[in-house]
């Protein structure tokens, strides 16, 4: 090590990562395989350098956006999904129409926004994925497997979802409608109001007894889902969707083949193809006779401001928020992770949830004024026909659609609409699983990105298929009231108790005047007041709330047996325990008694520090790594953790 250069070892460790991949092979063959090995190790922004990291990228480690429009659009793209077009509208018409607006956005200003730009400040600061970012509190470590666990689980059913829209698609091709006609003597075409409820009742033999459907609604239980009577009756693999599933998941595949590379060139169109959709049919819808009345009864006249004064409504304000936005998944910090460091990553924030919140109301408006439409034509009142769910994108919807003139083309429009927004949060999810395992085995996954995206997709595809079977509506079902559900509140709750009360949350604002440069004092204390006080307040509430009133899922009049609702608690079982047995597993290899144990475990690890060396400065430069590595010489060892964040 002593024969070489100087120049060499400060190039080495950070100051010229963007040298061209010929330079270093040279500096290899000049100096020898063995110094130049040494010095690799030394840096791991140079260990096993991906195949699809550009030569101009600031960290070529791991690799960076191509421009940050990318990640505006695909963050964009993962934070709207499906429920911003078939949940946000049911939930603004039921909870007072325009006078919802008013708790939705004070919770995207109280819990919405803070919590994203916690979350895109996290990853962008540290470049790793939601395991490795808990370096900075190795005791909840156990948190980010769980919230990667989540997200492994949710991109099985969520798949599907994406087969539904594909299937659809293909059928808006046919003319008429499918949908548009009987196809059975249980099936009317002028539906009354007891048509527009899930009609699978049980009787006492067990045997399913249907009541007289909509057309669109036959078509999704009998033609599409092939649904059976329950969850006990799994019936035999329904092929049309499981070939739909497989086409979403090639698809997913080829866009994260050279992972951000290529699906950071795939969302230009991915994210913004929807808007396309959402303006021509507002155009459309706003034309037709009854709309006026469908967007009176989502935010116009018919709103209703005494609902303001009912707790359910705040509630459901501060749901839609949380869950609209991914936080608690680990796809907001994977994707900022990839940010160059001195991103503005709070302007990013402020984008994004906007442009989210934005994304749901706008949203509304295309679909209640071809509802509206819909009710003008069955001559029934607006209330009557409106859905959430499935009910919404699968039945209602499509219904509204074929009373069009030229329906396949509104059709086809609507449902690719569907698609492009189901993959863009597809992608950020499996991005999410493949980044934690390239951070956890760079020396085994670093250059075989395209191979590991692959096999996760080909892995998801083979645990769908029980979701594609005659009951597999039910497994989606409990997959989602259970998995996506309250359990990501616990997860966000210890995320804030870790980063602003263990860590520090003055600390980590120091973390983050390193990206941004330094801030006013009121500039911090708003951000201080909703991460310390207002956002785990409402967390807390809502989880509360959300156990106490918990009702066992179902399928509209369907209920689940006993052992699907065991395993629906199995699954969050799994989730959580990795949180203690990582904790216990971390404090049986410390060292010491059990009060220095955990002094060291609530202490950041030498690991925490940004990525690359020359953006880490004095706060984090190697001599001071190497003095921390002594728990008892790190300042927060000496004081109370919890006090300590505000000192």
């Amino acid at each position: 090590m002593n024969s070489t250069p100087r120049s060499m070892l400060w190039d080495l460790s950070g100051r010229s990562l963007g040298r061209p991949l010929a330079d270093r092979q040279k500096d290899m063959r000049k100096y020898g395989w063995n110094n130049f090995k040494d010095l690799i190790f030394r840096n791991p922004a140079l260990v096993n350098q991906d195949l699809d990291v550009d030569d101009q990228d600031e960290n070529t480690g791991r690799g960076n956006w191509a421009s940050k429009s990318e990640y505006i659009l695909s963050t964009i793209g993962y934070a709207v999904g499906l429920g911003n077009i078939w949940r946000f509208p049911y939930l603004a018409y039921k909870n007072g129409g325009g006078a919802f607006l008013i708790p939705y956005f004070v919770m995207l200003v109280v819990t919405g926004i803070p919590l994203f730009f916690l979350e895109s400040a996290i990853g962008q600061f540290c470049s790793q994925g939601p395991i490795n970012i808990w370096r900075a509190v190795p005791l909840l470590q156990g948190v980010g497997v769980a919230m990667v666990m989540v997200t492994l689980i949710v991109s099985i059913y969520y798949n599907v979802i994406i087969s539904y829209s594909l299937y659809y698609m293909f059928a808006s091709f046919q003319v008429p409608l499918p949908w548009s006609k009987c196809l059975s003597s249980n099936c009317n075409k002028t539906p009354t109001v007891a048509n527009w409820t899930l009609n699978i009742s049980h009787t006492s033999s067990d045997v399913a007894s249907v009541s007289v459907q909509s057309p669109s609604e036959f078509y999704w239980d009998h033609v599409a889902l092939q649904r059976s009577s329950g969850l006990d009756e799994t019936g035999p693999v329904v092929w049309h969707l499981a070939l739909c599933l497989l086409l979403s998941s090639t698809l997913v595949a080829a866009a994260l083949i050279r992972g951000i590379k290529s699906s950071g060139k795939v969302v230009y169109f991915t994210a913004t193809f929807p808007y396309v959709v959402i303006v021509i049919l507002l155009i459309k819808g706003v034309t037709l006779e009854g709309a006026r009345d469908g967007i009176e009864f989502y935010i116009g006249s018919q709103s209703n401001l005494t609902k303001l004064t009912e707790a359910q409504v705040w509630k459901d304000a501060a749901t839609q928020t949380f869950y609209s936005l991914s936080i608690g998944w680990g796809g907001v910090m994977t994707l900022s992770s990839y940010n160059t460091f001195h991103n503005n990553v709070f302007k990013d924030s402020i984008i994004v949830t906007l442009t989210n919140a934005g994304t749901s109301v706008f949203a509304g408006f295309a679909i209640f004024s071809i509802l509206g439409h819909m009710a003008h034509i069955y001559q029934m009142p607006v209330g009557q026909v409106v859905k959430e769910g499935f009910g919404l994108a699968f039945i209602a919807y499509p219904d509204a659609l074929s009373k069009l003139p030229i329906s396949p083309l509104w059709a086809f429009l609507f449902f690719f609409m569907l698609l492009t927004v189901g993959l863009d949060s597809q992608f950020a999810g499996i991005e999410v699983i493949t980044t934690c395992l390239v951070d956890a085995f760079p020396n085994i996954f670093q250059s075989k990105r395209a191979l590991l995206s692959i096999i996760i997709c080909a892995i998801l595809y083979l645990l769908g298929l029980p979701c594609v079977t005659q009951a597999g509506i039910y497994w989606v079902t409990l997959i989602d009231q259970f998995v996506a559900s309250w359990v990501l509140l616990v997860l966000v709750l210890l995320e804030i108790i870790g980063f602003c009360y263990i860590y520090g949350g003055n600390r980590f604002i120091k973390d983050i005047e390193m990206m941004l440069g330094n801030k006013r004092f009121i500039f911090w204390l708003w951000w201080r007041i909703c991460w310390f006080f207002i956002s785990p307040c409402i967390i807390v509430v809502i989880l509360i709330w959300s156990l106490m009133t918990f009702e066992p899922p179902s399928y509209g009049s369907v209920q689940f047996p006993l052992w699907g609702l065991v395993l629906g608690w199995c699954m969050v079982a799994f989730i959580l325990l990795w949180i203690p047995v990582v904790a216990v597993c971390k404090v049986m290899r410390a060292k010491g008694n059990l009060l220095k144990r955990l002094k060291l475990l609530c202490s950041a690890s030498e690991e925490w520090h940004p990525y690359l060396d020359v953006h880490r400065g004095e706060r984090y430069s190697e001599e001071r790594c190497c003095h921390m590595t002594n728990p008892m010489s790190r300042p927060e060892a000496n004081v109370n953790v919890i006090t300590s964040s505000w000192l």
